[in-house]
């Protein structure tokens, strides 16, 4: 078995950061529209919890995010700009 270059462990790890990031966003998200409906029923379902989550949580969830899928993206133009001009 041919061991994996060490840029595609560490590609890979940040790959599987970014899919743990984003179940965190998406499962904050549905958290968060589930509190809200229950606010406008009038039931606590941590609305105001969630509220206090967002700056040292969701927010840097976010941006790790966010700014992941921007480095993915400019990673992946750089190796297929590089890969063609090696062709």
């Amino acid at each position: 078995m041919k061991p994996t270059p060490i840029a595609q462990r560490i590609s890979n790890v940040i790959s599987w950061v970014l899919v743990v990031d984003l179940g965190l966003v998406l499962l904050s998200l549905g958290w968060f529209l589930v509190a809200v409906l229950g606010r406008s029923m009038n039931l606590d379902l941590g609305l105001d919890l969630w509220y206090s989550l967002w700056n040292p949580l969701i927010l840097p969830a976010l941006s790790v995010l966010m700014a992941g899928a921007i480095a993915s993206g400019i990673v992946g133009w750089v190796g297929r700009r590089l890969n063609a001009d090696a062709s």
